[in-house]
């Protein structure tokens, strides 16, 4: 989540200390050039999941093997080597796993095109096994959940192997106005691979980072506002974030029940339209599940083989075109790319709407974090069972939970008062209407099949003084208040630090916003694995 929404009110709304960075940060240094040791020497690089399940599938390759070869990975250049520090825990059943789905492709029971697939998931979601659920924090350091969470239930039904956790912003970047992205009390700094001084954007830092660097096939983060989106733009991958109602939110540790979901973290659109195909479906203990359309289909793969920008409108808007130079350059070329695909592009302004309720949001997350955690970890057999207790915790604890920052985010979140309060209702309803009327009256008034421009700036560098930099930029903003799906797309780079561009529409549009999603990516082709160098200088 990008708090710098929030807190300046924008109109878009276990720690080795000596050991955080490798080499100089310097924002305005020219790049020096690609370096040896990129992900290309990797054997799976930038493999797909239809290319994993070929081999897979013509016995070229094993279940088996393809985690050892992941682990070995994770172990050269994240625990060791660049440490990116994306990964906060291995799965120590993966290899047995990865055994039997072997076993079971032998005897001809074939569960579909995620049987034997590597994945990681982010460290807020619930897995009922060996490893923990803490959100990076020590204080639930030693917390196993009871179960899996349902998508984890479904990615396991469907044969998808769990290799591990990922770090992420601990408590998903909801607990300090001044942290930086990425940093958990519990698994350090995250490394952005395309330079390890530059941030990997938050909360799902690790499985952006996990992805880009060739980790694992795929991920799952989770999106309050911006923790797909972002870590997606400035790790160079395709991230999904669906309609809030798509996937289930149950086990998955909360801020807001009105903007949370879970999505697929991927190299390709066509991987992350597979994997939502997947984790889509209706839980009973999440109501807002049941508010899908009733007759609406889940598969998101069908629709690409279709795939074109001809005809489609494509607004674009217009207040992103004169931030940074490089990136209007990089837009201006994804304009013509798409004009040259078919489509037709409009100038909107789109977010001049959403100027006003940037206060609103803030304190609408603050009183359902506050409620959604408070349930969650009185359920949840941890050792603090209330956000009160936490922040005791904290203190108790601050010389390792709190290095650098605070918990100003969760203190204010305590002194909240109940969902049952007028205030609550009131902001409620302004936040989710008027981010809805700006993107269907928009999407209406200009006969739109999409909305569209950069997720992020460039990546910042890392600073646990200050915190993060934001660059001005927010495409997904108003999607994610609205509770509507996003799709973000490598579109370039800057310096040679990726750039994403990012699509939305209305809710439940999931299967034409990814025909567009693909259809740009086959055009553009901007994807490019991560060189490890250690800085820009």
């Amino acid at each position: 989540m990008d708090r710098r929404h929030f807190i300046t009110r924008s109109p878009l709304v276990g720690v080795v200390l000596s050991s955080l960075f490798t080499g100089s940060c310097n924002s305005g240094a020219q790049s020096s050039g690609r370096t040896s040791g990129t992900a290309g020497s990797f054997i799976l690089d930038e493999l797909s999941i239809s290319q994993l399940q070929e081999r897979l599938t013509r016995g070229s390759m094993s279940s088996r093997e393809l985690v050892n070869l992941y682990l070995k990975r994770i172990a050269e250049i994240d625990q060791h080597g660049p440490a990116l520090k994306s990964v906060i825990e291995v799965n120590p059943d993966a290899v047995s796993i990865a055994t039997q789905l072997d076993a079971e492709r032998k005897s001809g029971n074939y569960r579909g095109p995620l049987h034997g697939i590597p994945f990681l998931l982010k460290d807020n979601i619930d897995t009922g096994d060996k490893m923990m659920t803490t959100a990076g924090s020590l204080a639930l350091s030693g917390h196993h959940a009871r179960r899996d969470a349902p998508i984890v239930q479904q990615l396991r039904a469907a044969g998808a192997i769990l290799l591990g956790k990922t770090n992420l912003s601990e408590w998903a970047n909801f607990r300090s106005s001044r942290s930086s992205s990425g940093w958990s009390s519990r698994g350090g700094q995250t490394r952005n691979p395309y330079s390890l001084e530059r941030n990997p954007c938050g909360s799902s830092s690790g499985s952006g980072v996990a992805v880009a660097a060739n980790l694992c096939a795929f991920a799952i983060g989770t999106e309050t506002n911006g923790s797909i989106s972002c870590p997606s733009s400035v790790n160079g991958i395709v991230g999904l974030k669906p309609t809030v109602g798509l996937v289930s939110r149950t086990g998955i540790i909360p801020i807001s029940k009105t903007q949370d979901t879970a999505g697929p973290m991927t190299r390709s659109v066509h991987d992350a339209a597979l994997v939502l195909g997947v984790i889509s479906g209706v839980d009973a203990q999440d109501e807002a599940t049941a508010g899908r359309p009733a007759a609406m289909s889940l598969d998101y793969v069908e629709p690409l083989g279709v795939a074109s920008l001809r005809g489609k409108r494509i607004g674009v808007e217009k207040s992103f075109l004169k931030i940074h130079e490089k990136i209007d350059a990089l837009l201006h070329d994804a304009i013509s790319a798409m004009k040259n695909a078919g489509a037709s592009v409009v100038e909107v302004s789109y977010a001049e709407k959403l100027k006003d309720i940037g206060d609103d949001e803030y304190k609408l997350l603050k009183y359902e974090f506050k409620d959604g955690l408070n349930r969650y970890l009185e359920n949840s057999g941890a050792a603090v069972r209330s956000l009160k207790e936490l922040i005791a915790f904290n203190e108790a604890n601050a010389s390792s939970v709190m290095p650098f920052f605070g918990q100003e985010i969760l203190l204010e979140s305590e002194a909240m008062g109940s969902l049952d309060s007028e205030d609550y209702k009131k902001v409620r309803s302004n936040v989710v209407t008027t981010a809805r009327q700006a993107i269907d009256g928009t999407i209406k008034e200009h006969n739109l099949d999409a909305l569209c421009g950069p997720a992020t700036g460039a990546a910042w560098c890392t600073d646990v003084v200050n915190g993060d930099s934001f660059s001005g930029y927010g495409m997904g903003s108003g999607a994610a208040m609205a509770g509507y799906p996003s799709v973000t797309v490598p579109f370039g780079e800057v310096h040679n630090l990726p750039v994403g561009l990012l699509f939305t529409a209305s809710a439940f549009s999931e299967r034409s916003l990814l025909q567009i999603a693909h259809a740009y990516e086959q055009v553009s082709r901007k994807r490019t694995p991560p060189s490890l160098r250690p800085s820009l200088l």
